[in-house]
C-alpha cells in the first residue's frame, strides 16, 4: 500500500467520478443508500421492536435518547471523515482536507495519489470500523437504547453507499491504477496513458 505525492511519469487520466456534479449517478447511489437504510431498520425491528425507541412512558427518557441520537449522529459524521483521514495517513498520505458541500461531508487530498489497495482501505475504513463498533454496542446497550445505536449503524452503512459504489466501480481496473480523491471527486490514472 502506498501513497504518491506526485503522479508518476507515464500515468494519465482514465476515469473521473464526481458524485457532487453527476446528478444521475448521485441519485442512484443515494436511492441505493436509502433502500439499504430501510432494510437495516426493518432488520433491527426484528431484533428489538422500534416502538421501544418511541416509548413515551417516560417522556424525559425518550427526549434524552432522542437528544443523544441527534448529537451522536453529528459526531459520527465527523468521526466517519476522520476515519477516512486516518486511513489516508496510515498509507503515507500527506495533508488531508475536510469540507461539507451541502450534500456530502468529505475528507480528501489534493496532494496524493493512492494505489488501488490503499484506496480500497481508505474508502471502506469507516464502513468496516464503525460497523464493528456499532455492532458491538448494539449488543451491549440496554434494550431502550438499542435503537440509538441501530439508527447510527443504519446511517453508517447507508452513508457509505458512495464509498462502496466507487470501490465496486474500480474493482476490475488493473492494480496499477492510482486514485486522486479530492473529497468531492475521484480521478483515476493508469500507466501508458497520457493526459
Amino acid at each position: 500500500m502506498k501513497a504518491y505525492q506526485a503522479l508518476p511519469e507515464g500515468y494519465g487520466e482514465i476515469l473521473k467520478i464526481d458524485l457532487q456534479n453527476d446528478k444521475k449517478t448521485a441519485l442512484i447511489v443515494n436511492l441505493i443508500g436509502a433502500v439499504v437504510m430501510i432494510a437495516i431498520l426493518v432488520a433491527g425491528h426484528f431484533i428489538v421492536p422500534v416502538t421501544r425507541f418511541f416509548d413515551l412512558t417516560s417522556l424525559s427518557g425518550y427526549l434524552i435518547r432522542l437528544g443523544v441520537l441527534l448529537l451522536a449522529f453529528v459526531a459520527y459524521i465527523v468521526l466517519h471523515e476522520l476515519t477516512h483521514a486516518a486511513a489516508m495517513k496510515a498509507v503515507g498520505g500527506g495533508k488531508v482536507i475536510f469540507g461539507f458541500t451541502g450534500m456530502y461531508a468529505f475528507a480528501g487530498s489534493r496532494e496524493d495519489w493512492f494505489d488501488k489497495t490503499s484506496y480500497r482501505l481508505i474508502a471502506l475504513a469507516p464502513l468496516v470500523f464503525w460497523g464493528v463498533v456499532f455492532g458491538i454496542l448494539s449488543l451491549l446497550v440496554p434494550e431502550d437504547w438499542f435503537w440509538v445505536v441501530w439508527f447510527l449503524q443504519a446511517g453508517n452503512v447507508s452513508g457509505a453507499a458512495g464509498d462502496v459504489f466507487v470501490t465496486l466501480k474500480l474493482w476490475n481496473y488493473p492494480s496499477s491504477i492510482l486514485v486522486r480523491d479530492t473529497g468531492t471527486d475521484m480521478t483515476v490514472y493508469d500507466a501508458g496513458r497520457t493526459e
